[in-house]
């Protein structure tokens, strides 16, 4: 499986990964009250989330699985450590 990731413009430290489909990225799963929220969407990078591939804050699986079954999937900043 393939997806495009995109940085979001309102939201720091917040990615959208969309599917792949030759070299198109596919929003139309993506509901336009999101897409507004997150505001100005920046083109990251490709990626192919093939087996043993390793993400940086999230498990491939879990983008995998929200890909197919939602069409999007949307990773939120880390969480602030309480002191």
């Amino acid at each position: 499986m393939y997806c495009a990731i995109y940085r979001c413009g309102k939201k720091a430290e917040t990615y959208l990964y969309v599917p792949l489909f030759e070299d198109e990225a596919d929003f139309s799963q993506v509901p336009d009250a999101l897409l507004a929220t997150l505001g100005r969407r920046k083109h990251v990078m490709n990626l192919e989330l093939a087996p043993g591939r390793i993400l940086a804050r999230v498990e491939r699986e879990e983008v995998v699985k929200a890909l197919a079954e939602q069409g999007f999937f949307l990773q939120m900043p880390p969480p602030v450590p309480q002191i």
